[in-house]
């Protein structure tokens, strides 16, 4: 398939527009149910509100075909895509500038509707100079701009010497003093001033940081120390590139930690007398209203170099509400396979979807993309689509504080969109009905809502009115069920929406 990235061609501002004949994912469900969204204010509407409290009608309809609406994904790992490097700033900051808007048009063909764009471990300046241009940049709601950022994911450089992995020795720090260093490394003005303690999901965007997320080793100097400074002000504090012992990570996970990095990968591993940090997710939840008791959330690298597909499959049935996806990707994701330099000198070599050091010893991050990231989920563990769409948008979300906002087809939430299929990966058909084409054999049970026979103007027979939900398991093909489990299926990107308009059509596309 052939794109453009420099530019995004959005569709028309209809006002109201109402999809139809579809299937909304809402948590661990399918709904058989129309969705409602506002291009003016890029949110998503309250059907019945909308229509029968303010006797308004849509100003257009997009009939879906039977397809699949999900909330469109985020990817909070990303170290560059389309040849930009998030680390690498050119002596002219209007280049690099140019290069995240590049970035963040590309990545929403993919269906990254939000990411954290990820700097690796550098010396102090290339933060100062980069972190203005990668804060949250959703503020203009401007579906053009495309994905949009979230704020910065700082990888490094306060990691462990003996779990660096791709980043540079020379550039790691230890923070003899705590929070103080984290200042004079970042900049004050990128960590900002400890904020009032709130629920992110009641204010999201109220002060934001250009950091969001931080990435460290807990044993390394007095990083546990400053795990309170942090996260006071709303910034995720990640364990990783780390060889913390169980105790050391549990004490983390106690002191704010609500996230791990690439779960396994540059980390102590497994052992039977001391899990290290894999041991925090077996940590039996407390009734309490704060999440230093709760297990972490944690990132899984699904793209086949980095964890076993039974390896993946552990970490989900540990913690299935905690598991998020992530591609790690480098800036290579785009580019032909082939040798290409690397940030601290070294030679990075491109094939397929892996990426390695030249002499292929060192895995250097990925070229995969989230949703190739999904399809490997869905195949490896036998998760519903539900439940794999879950590990990309709702929990990503709520991990980043933002689940009333992002990751969520709830009326209110952003509307960022994408429209799926799901295939059989060796010859393109459709996996199942109900996803692609109307299952006229029981249009009833499914929600038959392409012609308005109820007149309620919502599409939906009067006694579906309320949202009927089917369990995805009804819907053949799409359940965890064995004769599909580890069969060859696809997740298919029809569609993206950022802001409620639509951005990327694939019928549109050349092959």
């Amino acid at each position: 398939m052939t794109t453009t990235l420099h530019s995004i061609a959005t569709a028309p501002t209809a006002g109201v527009i109402k999809l139809t004949n579809c299937f909304l994912i809402k948590g661990d469900e399918l709904a058989a149910e129309d969705l409602w969204i506002s291009s003016r204010t890029g949110k998503i509407l309250d059907g019945q509100d909308t229509f029968y409290g303010g006797q308004t009608l849509p100003d257009a309809t997009v009939d879906l075909g039977g397809r699949i609406v999900s909330p469109g994904f985020i990817d909070v790992q990303l170290n560059g895509a389309f040849g930009f490097d998030f680390s690498v700033v050119p002596e002219d900051l209007e280049h690099y500038s140019q290069g995240v808007r590049r970035v963040g048009q590309g990545l929403i063909k993919t269906g990254v509707t939000s990411y954290l764009p990820t700097l690796t471990s550098q010396r102090s300046e290339v933060y100062h100079k980069t972190l203005r241009y990668l804060g949250p940049s959703g503020g203009a709601r401007r579906a053009e701009d495309g994905s949009e950022s979230l704020g910065a994911h700082c990888e490094g450089p306060f990691i462990s010497p003996g779990k660096h992995g791709i980043h540079s020795r020379d550039v790691l720090l230890s923070a003899p003093r705590g929070f103080p260093d984290l200042v004079e490394c970042y900049g004050k003005s990128n960590l900002g001033d400890a904020a009032p303690i709130r629920d992110n999901d009641d204010d999201p965007f109220a002060a934001p940081l250009p950091i969001k997320m931080i990435t460290a080793a807990p044993e390394v100097g007095r990083i546990a120390a400053a795990i309170p400074e942090i996260t006071s002000r709303n910034i995720i504090y990640s364990i990783g590139h780390s060889e913390a012992t169980f105790e050391e990570a549990t004490a983390a996970v106690e002191a704010g930690a609500t996230m791990i990095t690439h779960l396994f990968n540059a980390m102590r591993p497994l052992h039977h007398r001391n899990p290290g940090i894999f041991g925090v997710l077996g940590r039996k939840p407390e009734p309490a209203s704060t999440n230093t008791t709760r297990p972490p959330y944690f990132g899984i690298i699904a793209d086949g170099q980095h964890l076993h597909p039974t390896t993946v499959k552990i970490a989900y049935n540990a913690h299935p509400d905690g598991f998020i996806l992530v591609t790690d990707a480098t800036p290579l994701v785009g580019l032909p396979d082939g040798l290409y330099d690397a940030t601290n000198g070294m030679r990075i070599l491109k094939r397929g979807i892996a990426v390695t050091s030249e002499d292929s010893k060192t895995i250097a991050g990925s070229s995969i993309t989230l949703i190739e990231c999904a399809t490997n989920f869905l195949n490896w563990t036998g998760s519903s689509l539900p439940q794999t769409i879950k590990t990309i948008t709702l929990t990503p979300a709520k991990m980043l504080g933002l689940g009333n906002v992002k990751g969520t087809l709830e009326s209110g939430a952003d509307a960022d969109l994408v429209v799926l299929r799901v295939v059989d990966a060796a010859d393109g058909a459709v996996a199942s009905t109900g996803i692609g084409e109307p299952d006229t054999s029981s249009s009833q049970d499914l929600g038959d809502k392409a012609p308005d026979t109820a007149g309620n103007g919502l599409g939906v027979p009067e006694s579906q009115r309320q949202g009927r939900r089917k369990s995805e398991s009804a819907i053949p093909g799409l359940g965890p069920t064995e004769e599909h489990r580890y069969t060859g299926r696809k997740i298919v990107l029809d569609q993206v929406w950022k802001f409620g308009r639509k951005v990327f059509d694939r019928a549109d596309c050349k092959e």
